[in-house]
Parts: C-alpha cells; sequence; structure tokens
C-alpha cells in the first residue's frame, strides 16, 4: 500500500468496511438461526396436525363400532343365520370404510383378550381402540386381501440399519373393540383399519398439513406412516408416480424414534432429497413402540430463500460502500492534492531531474511543513549526487577488474560443466552395461531350461529334441543382439535403424513358447486373449525381450503358482490408434508407495536375485519404439502391466 490517498480512503473506509460486515453477518448468523428454529416450530406444528388427525380416526373409528354394537340391527342380527350375520358385517364394513368387522362370543373373546389388550378391555365392559401390528397369518384369518395388502417387497436403503428381511408383511392396524351386552348375547364387537398401503388416509394427512402442495406451491410436503423403520404408507416418490413404499428410515432417525422414544424435530434425507423433518413414535395396545407418523418438507427452497436473503444484504452493502468511496474522495481532494504535488517532484527525482522542487504551497500546516522539509532535502541530494558522480570513474575501474576476474572464473566452470556431463555419461553407460548383464539371464535361463529337456529327452532319441535345440540357438543369437544393442545406445550414430512391422499376436505366442518350462515347471495357468490390432514398427527382439522379462516377473511374484492373464486388444490415444498388451497376475501386487519407482533403475523386490534394471530397461526399450508402459494394482488383486504402441504407419509419421 504505497499511496496515501488509498491509505487515508482505507483508513476512512475501516469502520464501514470491516465492522459493518462484521455485524452484518452477526444478524444473518442470528437471522438464519431463528428462521431455522421457525421451521422446526412448523414442522412440529404439522406433526401435531398429522397426530391429531390420525387419533381422529381411532376415535372415530371406536365411535362408530360403539354405534354398531348397540343397534338394533346388530341386535336382531345376532339371532339370524351365520350367512346373514356375515351379510350384515359386510355391509357394515363398506357403511363405515373398515377393513375387517367381527363379533366375539363371551367363550371366544375370552380367549382372545389373553392376546390382546384391546379385546381384554371390550370383554371388562370398556371401549377401547388402539394401533396394533398383525401377523401375515392374523391378517390372512381376516381376510385373504388384507394379506396381501399388507405385504410390501423391502427396497434397500442406504444410510438404513442393515437387515436381512426382503419383505415386510405385517399389518399396521387401527384396532377397535366394544362390549355387547344384550339379552341372550354378550361379548365383543371387533372391527379395525388396516393402514398399510392406506393412500387415502395419508393422502388425507397431507392435504390438512400441506394443501398447497396440490396445487402446486413451492411448500412441497409429504406424509409417512411407518411400521418399525419401513414405509408402509407414504406419498413421498421414489419417481414422478411410483410411490417410496418399502424404502426405510435412516438408522440415526430409527435410533432416537424407536430406540429412545423421541420426537425427532430436525432436518433429514428422506428418499432422494433433504426434508425438514418430523418423526413421532407410535405405541401399540402393549405399550411398545411399534412404528412412527412423519410430515415434512423439502428444504430446498426455504434454503434458496436464506441464500437469496444473503446475496441481498451483500448487494446492498456493496452497493453503500462504492457509494461511499466517491464521497470521502471529494471530501479528501484538499489534502490529497498538495500530497501528489510531493509525488510527481519525486517521480521527476527518480528519472534524473534532481533541479526539481515542491516550492511554495502556501500551506501553514503539516503538510507544508513536510513539503519544505522535502525541498532542503533534496538540495542535499543534488550536493551529494555531484560527490557520488567523482566517485564513479574510480568504481568502474574496480568494475573491470573485477569482470576480467569474473570471466577466467566462468571458463573454469564451463570445463567443469563439460567433465560433469561426461561423468553422467559414463554412468548412463554403465547402467546400460549392468542392465546387459541383467537381460542376459533370461534367454539364459531358456537356454538352461531347454538343456534340461534335451538331457531327460536324450533317452529315446535326439530327433526328438530337434525343437529345443533350434530354441537354444535363437538364444545365442539374442545374446549376440543384445551385446549389439548396447554399442547402439552407446554410439547411436553409427548405427542406422533397423525397426520393423511386427505383428504383435506372433510376438507373445513366441514368447509363451519360449518360457513354456518356467510356466509348466510351476503351477501357472496362463489365460491369452489375442484380439486383432494393428502391426507396430519396432525391433522384434526388443519386444520379445520386454515381454519375456514381464513374464518372469509375474511368474516370481506368484511364486511359481497362479494364474498369468494376457490380453491383446487395439487401442487410440491421444487420436493415434495403436494395440495395447495387458499382462496381469495374481501376486500381492505392487506396494502403493513403491508404484512411482517401479521403472527406475536399480529398484527390484527381489533382494538377494535381481539386479533391478529389468523394467527400466523395459521402459526404455518400449518408449524408442514410440510407445509407454505403465502399471498399476487390480482390485482383485495383483499387478497389471500395460505396453501400448502405436501402429506402423502413425509411428513412421511420429519418426519422420
Amino acid at each position: 500500500m504505497t499511496s496515501v490517498r488509498l491509505r487515508l480512503l482505507v483508513l476512512a473506509l475501516a469502520p464501514l468496511v470491516l465492522l459493518l460486515p462484521l455485524l452484518l453477518i452477526l444478524g444473518m448468523m442470528r437471522w438464519t438461526a431463528d428462521y431455522d428454529e421457525l421451521l422446526i416450530a412448523k414442522v412440529e406444528s404439522d406433526l401435531r396436525i398429522a397426530e391429531q388427525y390420525l387419533a381422529r380416526i381411532m376415535v372415530q373409528t371406536g365411535d362408530d363400532l360403539n354405534g354398531v354394537a348397540e343397534s338394533v340391527d346388530f341386535a336382531g342380527v345376532l339371532d339370524l343365520p351365520e350367512a346373514t350375520q356375515n351379510a350384515f358385517f359386510a355391509r357394515k364394513r363398506a357403511e363405515l370404510d373398515l377393513d375387517f368387522l367381527y363379533y366375539l362370543p363371551t367363550d371366544a373373546s375370552a380367549d382372545a383378550a389373553r392376546r390382546w389388550p384391546v379385546i381384554d378391555t371390550g370383554v371388562n365392559g370398556d371401549s377401547a381402540t388402539r394401533i396394533d401390528i398383525f401377523s401375515s397369518d392374523k391378517l390372512r384369518g381376516l381376510d385373504v386381501g388384507l394379506a396381501d395388502r399388507a405385504r410390501i417387497d423391502l427396497i434397500d436403503t442406504e444410510a438404513a440399519v442393515p437387515t436381512d428381511r426382503v419383505v415386510e408383511d405385517r399389518g399396521m392396524v387401527v384396532h377397535s373393540a366394544s362390549p355387547v351386552q344384550m339379552a341372550g348375547h354378550s361379548g365383543v364387537l371387533v372391527g379395525g383399519i388396516l393402514l398399510n398401503r392406506n393412500l387415502n388416509f395419508i393422502d388425507t394427512i397431507n392435504a390438512l398439513v400441506y394443501l398447497n402442495a396440490v396445487t402446486g406451491g413451492e411448500l412441497q410436503g409429504t406424509a409417512t406412516l411407518f411400521l418399525d423403520d419401513v414405509r408402509v404408507s407414504t406419498n413421498v416418490r421414489l419417481f414422478e408416480d411410483v410411490r417410496a413404499l418399502g424404502t426405510r428410515v435412516s438408522a440415526a432417525v430409527r435410533g432416537a424414534v424407536l430406540d429412545e422414544g423421541q420426537t425427532w424435530l430436525d432436518r433429514a434425507f428422506v428418499v432422494n432429497d433433504w426434508y425438514i423433518s418430523g418423526y413421532l413414535p407410535i405405541e401399540d395396545s402393549f405399550g411398545e413402540r411399534v412404528g412412527m407418523l412423519y410430515v415434512g418438507f423439502v428444504e430446498a427452497p426455504f434454503t434458496a430463500a436464506k441464500n437469496a436473503a444473503v446475496w441481498w444484504m451483500v448487494a446492498a452493502f456493496a452497493g453503500v460502500l462504492l457509494l461511499s468511496v466517491p464521497v470521502f474522495l471529494w471530501m479528501a481532494r484538499g489534502v490529497f492534492a498538495p500530497l501528489e504535488g510531493m509525488t510527481q517532484t519525486m517521480r521527476k527525482v527518480g528519472q534524473g531531474d534532481f533541479s526539481a522542487r515542491n516550492g511554495n504551497v502556501r500551506r501553514r500546516d503539516e503538510i507544508g511543513q513536510v513539503a519544505s522539509h522535502l525541498d532542503d532535502l533534496l538540495d542535499q541530494v543534488q550536493d551529494r549526487d555531484r560527490k557520488l558522480r567523482a566517485y564513479a570513474d574510480e568504481l568502474n575501474l574496480r568494475v573491470d577488474q573485477r569482470t576480467a576476474e569474473l570471466r577466467t572464473a566462468n571458463e573454469k566452470l564451463e570445463e567443469t560443466y563439460r567433465q560433469l556431463v561426461m561423468s553422467e555419461k559414463l554412468a548412463s553407460i554403465g547402467e546400460i552395461t549392468a542392465g546387459v548383464a541383467h537381460e542376459i539371464n533370461n534367454p539364459v535361463a531358456v537356454i538352461q531350461g531347454n538343456v534340461d529337456v534335451i538331457r531327460e529327452s536324450l533317452g529315446q532319441g535326439a530327433a526328438q529334441v530337434e525343437t529345443e535345440l533350434n530354441l537354444v540357438d535363437r538364444q545365442v543369437m539374442r545374446i549376440q543382439a543384445i551385446v549389439g544393442k548396447l554399442l547402439k545406445f552407446a554410439r547411436p550414430s553409427e548405427y542406422s535403424d533397423y525397426d520393423e512391422r511386427v505383428p504383435l499376436a506372433s510376438v507373445i505366442e513366441d514368447c509363451l513358447v519360449l518360457v513354456d518350462h518356467v510356466l509348466t515347471k510351476g503351477q501357472v495357468t496362463v489365460q491369452t486373449t489375442l484380439e486383432e490390432v494393428p502391426v507396430v514398427r519396432a525391433d522384434p527382439g526388443e519386444l520379445q525381450q520386454v515381454v519375456i522379462n514381464l513374464i518372469m516377473n509375474a511368474v516370481q511374484a506368484m511364486e511359481h503358482k497362479g494364474e498369468l492373464t494376457l490380453r491383446l486388444t487395439p487401442e487410440t490415444r491421444e487420436g493415434v490408434a495403436g494395440a495395447s498388451l495387458i499382462l496381469a497376475d495374481t501376486g500381492p501386487g505392487i506396494p502403493a508407495d513403491k508404484l512411482g519407482s517401479v521403472f527406475d533403475p536399480f529398484y527390484t523386490t527381489k533382494q538377494a536375485e535381481g539386479t533391478g534394471l529389468g523394467l527400466s530397461i523395459s521402459q526404455a526399450l518400449v518408449q524408442r519404439a514410440g510407445g509407454l508402459i505403465s502399471a498399476r494394482n487390480r482390485k482383485e488383486g495383483g499387478a497389471e502391466f500395460t505396453v501400448w504402441l502405436p501402429e506402423a504407419a502413425a509411428n513412421s509419421m511420429a519418426a519422420q
């Protein structure tokens, strides 16, 4: 901050720029907290409305049942045949929107009372209506259709408590019983409503609480009835026309509501969106928590409204700030003008005009004193400049002497640099020489393996080992080729390129023949998938060297037992067509912290056996052919190496 104008402006605007935003942030935090509390209060009120509607359904069911139990029609039906009674009950179920209605005489009701507290209350002469959970067999005994309606397939739900269940076949019912005391008859009239898939019940709650959601308002609310933690009646949607029946509540909500008996009033993720949610535990006639009643509305519109309010306040603050800056600048112009004059004087002095002065600024205040003092200082500077010029000639002479010394030192530095380059080249040649020594081990191993075969086969005649003898000859020639590559690498200008158009499939098949004794000697199975791929331009011997090295490394990593997979497939990279050879094993894989080092010279995991140059040399050979080699660990275990080479035409163009 070098401008005095800017400093004074910042000083003047600091209260506005710092304190007002702080107050704004604190106010927005308090407002946001109050806003969130208001949303929680809203969903709590919605939950109470839903609870009252459920209570009203239960009261109405009990009242309707009492009306039937005390009616003259019912008294007359009790003496009629069973078919007439069933027709009467069916008619009343339809009139009262009940899912089941039946009469238990005193003897039967006494037995049922031992199972259901609701019926026990009816046996004792009082009416009772509670929520109860009926088993699938109980529902089927009442009506096969009820058992089918109650059955809901469970849908795997993220964050829910893990379960082995795949279906919920129990039914949550409004269970009501009324005592029957008539001449010649005594017992209990039992009826109720199945709440599973009772969409009319749940949609009515939603309409009562969130009527504007039906007409397309922004408050998008939903209601749900849970049996345990499973949605058995809901208007929450999985898709546009599919309700989320069978989905389950999160483990956090279940623990708070069902396990601890709390009422949940907070935000929660419901199926596919965040809702301001209220969950109320539901108890059955035994006093056990068996389900939950839920209402909630989508949080997104309210979050958007809060964000809009925040941005509006930020914009208003920015507007005030933009209006304030010009006003402060206008008021401070009288202070800034003399200061800017002094700045101009100093700029001229900096450009070499030592005669520049402020002159009389016609001010008696502190700024005028500073201007006068600055002129005095400039007089002193001008005098010292004359003295400095006298010293310049002497200094230039000394600089020339120093320059000559530096030139000599620079020549010595360049000579040292050339020596370092030569040392680096010698080190590279040494590395390649060590690599050749390492790579000779592979064909020697093949030679030794085939010699063993010859020894085992000589008993039946030398004619049977003709193929193995030919392989020995090829590998001796390959050793000579490796030595030739060393010389080519050390003095590339003395050798011409001898790359060929190579079909990769035949190279891979030849390599498998060469290492067949290593594979069969152990317990290694080979799976090959050789798709039709473009031919590539490379040295066949170098490609064979790379493939055999990768196969031998894989076999050693698997400790000579496992499965080796080779897959050849066409692949285009960055618009260049080519072919990829993917070689995977079932060994322990590469340590994660060493993946970036596997191609470094002398890196090895075979401390007592390898030199650590095989992969480094393989990388150099692949890159020389214009390709890439990479390594990774497979998810199912083991390491995977990928060798990609461009097709022959693309490789040729790149070389040109």
